[in-house]
Parts: structure tokens; C-alpha cells; sequence
């Protein structure tokens, strides 16, 4: 499976917020432990709401939580067409 190209933060920002767990993230934002810890190693990414609720957990900005990596090339599985 190839990593997404948007690259997250999650991990530092739950270490400087008290050593947050993935579990107590999972809960603040309405998500699944197993959701959180896909995010974190970019194995999905998430939706737009979500991202937004996981940047106003740590109140930090959008992008300075998930960043885009606009060098990395796209898996053509990453691409849909309508």
C-alpha cells in the first residue's frame, strides 16, 4: 500500500498536549482508536471535517496538522476521475 501524500503532526502534537492517547483523540473528535492510528502513519486520510476537528483539538491551524507533499507522485489508485 502506498503512504498518502499528506503528511500529519498528530503524533508531536499529542506528546506536547500532556502525552494525549490515541484513544482520548479517537473520543474528542469522534472517531476510532484504529481511524486515529491510520492517520498517524498516513495510511488514510482523513476527511475534511475530521482534519478540522483534530486541528481544533490541539487549537493549532489546519496546516500546520496535515501538510501536502506536492513532490511525492500520486498511485493512480489515488486518482478518481467523475
Amino acid at each position: 500500500m502506498s503512504k498518502s501524500t499528506i503528511q500529519n503532526s498528530i503524533r508531536k502534537l499529542r506528546f506536547n498536549a500532556d502525552e494525549m492517547t490515541q484513544q482520548q483523540l479517537a473520543d474528542k473528535v469522534g472517531a476510532s482508536r484504529q481511524t486515529i492510528v491510520a492517520i498517524e502513519k498516513g495510511n488514510y486520510s482523513p476527511s475534511l471535517e475530521l482534519a478540522f476537528r483534530i486541528a481544533h483539538v490541539f487549537n493549532t491551524p489546519l496546516e500546520e496538522v496535515f501538510t501536502y507533499d506536492e513532490n511525492k507522485p500520486l498511485d493512480k489508485k489515488q486518482i478518481t476521475c467523475n
